[in-house]
């Protein structure tokens, strides 16, 4: 029921904030952030180098925020929302919080990775892969994410609990790519498979898998990336699922960035955006995390598999958020962990 209720209703509790700012004056732009500071802040300390525009960060959960942003209302004294996943950014879209974005920003990344009223814009994008134990031959005759139903990988199968947004997205991107009986099917296995042992964070799974514990997890890609930094000799490698002719293509998500309504710094909000979508805020927005930009013709981090050397499933993220509800009705008929 929890999870309906947030998927359905987005409950209406306060989440615990952390400030993480640079300047407290009252003219500076106010942030909402459902990223990790650590991603954004080198962004914003650019952005105010370069404009002489300051920033004032509050980080915390994306759907907190966004319960906040909505409790709130014309009191909000928040500019800006950014989230790390599409489908919180559609429902802010759906719930009349944000205010539209130019044209000519939004005109420079793709339909598909922004809202059909242009009021949220993905910034940068992650696929949802799976990694891979390369010390045993239990995971090689996987070719698709649906492989992870196979009855043997039973007990081999790392996933998130299915309260995970990244996952929630994954699953929405599976539907509209498929169809819901496959994807019941495909949950049903997995929740065997599993054997109810799910993990609350993705670097977890690349740890276990490293370690032997299981053959292969779903996760993020930049997590394989980080693991591998730390620990270049890790048994572990990367598998792009989905490829191919008849290949659906892997999932993809974006982080993004929209604007509040109630600001009062419309001004200063549009030229925050136009910084992050312009070439040089696109690539470090997505460098620092090993992401892809959303814009075209700026290159990814050198570490990941250019853009077009795999298959993207076909799926706008502006469907995330609106197909949520429905994906949250599947994973519980199923009783996901």
């Amino acid at each position: 029921m929890r999870k309906k209720i947030m998927g359905k209703k987005i409950l209406a509790f306060l989440t615990l904030i952390v400030v993480f700012n640079t300047s407290l004056a009252s003219d500076a732009l106010v942030i909402y952030s459902g990223r990790s500071d650590k991603f954004v802040k080198p962004v914003l300390e650019a952005f105010t180098r370069e404009t002489g525009i300051e920033v004032t960060l509050h980080a915390g959960k994306s759907t907190g925020l966004l319960n906040k942003l909505q409790l709130e209302g014309e009191r909000t004294d928040a500019d800006i929302f950014f989230s790390n996943d599409a489908g919180t950014l559609q429902k802010g879209s759906e719930l009349g919080l944000f205010a539209p974005i130019a044209a000519e920003l939004t005109d420079v990344v793709p339909a598909n990775y922004r809202a059909r009223d242009n009021t949220w814009i993905g910034l940068s994008a992650r696929a949802r892969v799976l990694v891979v134990n390369t010390e045993t031959d239990k995971a090689k005759p996987i070719q698709s994410v649906f492989d992870l139903a196979s009855p043997s990988l039973q007990g081999q199968v790392a996933i998130t609990n299915s309260t995970n947004e990244s996952y929630i997205a994954g699953v929405t991107v599976y539907m509209q790519a498929t169809n819901k009986d496959k994807v019941k099917s495909w949950l049903e296995g997995l929740k065997r498979n599993a054997e109810g042992k799910v993990f609350n964070k993705h670097s977890k799974i690349v740890s276990d898998v490293a370690s032997g514990k299981h053959a292969v997890g779903l996760v993020n890609h930049y997590y394989i990336y980080r693991h591998l930094a730390k620990h270049p000799k890790a048994p572990i490698s990367i598998l792009i699922p989905d490829q191919g002719k008849d290949g659906m293509g892997v999932a993809w998500n974006v982080a993004g960035v929209a604007i509040s309504k109630h600001s009062k710094k419309q001004q200063q909000a549009q030229k925050l955006v136009a910084f992050l979508v312009s070439p040089k805020g696109q690539k470090q927005f997505a460098e620092v995390n090993h992401e892809y930009p959303t814009r075209k013709g700026v290159a990814a981090s050198s570490e990941v598999p250019p853009v077009d050397t795999f298959k993207v499933a076909d799926v706008p993220m502006y469907q995330l958020g609106e197909q949520r509800n429905a994906t949250i009705d599947l994973i519980e008929a199923v009783g996901m962990p």
